[in-house]
């Protein structure tokens, strides 16, 4: 699968066909999303949730998603790769911003960026794009100001709030936003704002009315414990599936049954017992 072009994602939205987006945090992950065919795969800081047990994604530093992103990128050679700018890696001044996107870019392998934010990162977006770096926004609930926000609840379901989500969607696209994540906002906004722009908008808690659809990966295949957002469907029950197996290899271990002969080395004469280490 070649790797998408940010034309062919402005295609798709012109003629109404919609796409999808997963998180992946490591390389056995993104090898699966770019086997299944999987156009974009996002390096969200919720790796901080969800794979590294904090509350929160504001603990989650540029290193972290140096870090993850790279793993990525390892798993998945040729899948477009967005990744975020966690918590103060875009606020501090345009000129950092600039650098750290740089690094996730160059040390990460990210094709492009992702920053929360309304307006007020309309001048970063824009700086980082004249930079050469492809910027996505992200707009409606933004996690790393959750508590800004009032916690983890739907926005844009005043008309003064919405209008602003619309308003700051449309300052985003003129700094040069290449696509918009609405995250938890109601379906009738997320569709006025798809119309109001001409770039992508990827939804996510948004409904259906959007150009893309994204989740967290942990939550499609039920690895997120009871953790179940009301815009999640689960296509699987990870947990239940891999307790087993654990269950089973416990099982075979106290009754003798594991390793069996062919999964041990029996010394016989010429054999060739080279192999990649696991451990």
């Amino acid at each position: 699968m070649a790797r998408i072009r940010l034309d062919q994602l402005q295609n798709w939205k012109s003629k109404g066909h919609p796409w999808v987006c997963l998180t992946a945090y490591d390389a056995p992950v993104a090898r699966i999303l770019e086997s299944a065919g999987v156009p974009m795969i996002l390096v969200g800081d919720s790796l901080g949730n969800v794979v590294l047990g904090h509350d929160s994604t504001v603990p989650v530093t540029l290193e972290d998603m140096i870090h993850h992103s790279a793993a990525v990128r390892r798993g998945a050679p040729d899948t477009f790769v967005v990744t975020d700018m966690p918590f103060l890696a875009a606020q501090v001044n345009d000129d950092e911003a600039i650098r750290n996107a740089g690094r996730l870019v160059q040390e990460g392998g990210a094709d492009a960026v992702k920053v929360e934010g309304g307006g007020v990162r309309a001048e970063t977006i824009r700086r980082i794009a004249e930079a050469g770096i492809p910027a996505m926004g992200h707009l409606g609930l933004t996690p790393q100001n959750a508590t800004q926000l009032g916690g983890y609840r739907v926005q844009g379901n005043t008309p003064e709030s919405a209008a602003r989500i619309l308003a700051d969607a449309q300052a985003l696209e003129a700094a040069g936003a290449f696509a918009l994540v609405l995250e938890c906002v109601p379906t009738a906004l997320a569709a006025k704002i798809r119309k109001a722009v001409s770039i992508p908008v990827i939804g996510i808690g948004a409904g259906r009315e959007v150009d893309a659809q994204v989740l967290v990966f942990h939550d499609l295949v039920g690895l997120s414990g009871d953790f179940k957002p009301r815009f999640v469907r689960r296509y699987a029950q990870g947990e239940d599936y891999l307790r087993s197996a654990v269950e089973s290899f416990l099982e075979d271990v106290s009754g003798g049954n594991f390793p069996a002969d062919n999964e041990s080395f029996i010394d016989r004469d010429g054999e060739n017992s080279e192999m990649t280490p696991e451990v």
